[in-house]
Order: C-alpha cells, then structure tokens, then sequence
C-alpha cells in the first residue's frame, strides 16, 4: 500500500489543490491531506472549517482522508505511515524551495517527495490570492472546487 500525505494550509482548498489529489492518486493508492498548523499565518478558515470542507469534498473517495498536524511534516508522515510526500510546483521559484525541503525531508527521514506540475491553466491559482479576494467580498467559485461551500461553519 502507497500511502502519501499531501501537507499545505490549504486555507481555502483550490481546484489547483483538488487537480493535484485527482492527479496523485494515480501514483499512491492513498492520500492523507495533512493541514498543517501555522501559528504564523493568519487563517481566513478555522481548523476545523478547513477540515470540514475537504472531508465533504472527498466522502465519496475512500482513498482520500484529512487529518492535521503541529510538527514536521516528515513526523506527520510517519505517524500516518506514509512513505512519501506529495507537492505542487507552478514556478521556478517553488522549484528551489520544494527541492531544499524534499532533500532534507529525504535526509532526516527517508520520506521521498513526489512533485508534480500544476497544471498550466491553474498556475495562478494559490490559496493566498484566493484568501484576499475572499477578504475583499470577490466572489471565487472558479477557483475552488464545486464540492466546497466557503461558506461552511
């Protein structure tokens, strides 16, 4: 069994994120979405509204589980017994990042990093942009997938 998480806010869940779920699953047999607790950051989303969307979305993919984190993403991965780790790369810029963390997760734990390329009409799509067109009352039903009701309690 190829368990693989898939870590990230995720605040809020894009079609970007669902293409790179649809697209995994074609490589893993299971992906865990691991939310990962930032302190950080400033959430638009609690937890547990994030949580609730995505369980939503993926309720009739058996292959497909939430669960969130306040450690490594190497530890998280460990716990749930993955064997590797899932990310998305839209740019040169995510290239140098994401390289730097998979040779270092692969280090200190052995977890292997799957990357796969956004799609290229997704390429501007990040959670971020969406979360500040959210904040700003825009509407952004084209950049989340129709399963997710962003205006969940």
């Amino acid at each position: 069994m190829k368990r693989a998480i898939f870590p990230g806010t995720f605040d809020p869940f894009t079609i970007g994120h669902a293409s790179l779920v649809r697209r995994g699953l074609n490589v893993v047999d299971e992906i865990v979405i691991s939310i990962g607790i930032n302190d950080s950051k400033r959430s638009y989303f609690s937890l547990e509204q994030r949580i609730k969307m995505i369980e939503k979305l993926y309720a009739d993919e058996p292959r497909v589980s939430v669960g969130s984190y306040d450690s490594l993403t190497v530890d998280f991965a460990n716990k749930v017994d993955a064997k590797f780790i899932i990310r998305g790369i839209r740019s040169v810029n995510d290239f140098e990042y994401e390289k730097t963390i998979a040779d270092m997760n692969r280090n200190i734990s052995g977890i292997e990093t799957l990357v796969l390329f956004t799609e290229p009409e997704l390429t501007h799509i990040s959670s971020t942009i969406v979360r500040e067109l959210l904040r700003y009352k825009h509407d952004v039903s084209k950049f989340i997938p129709d399963g997710i009701d962003i205006n969940t309690d």
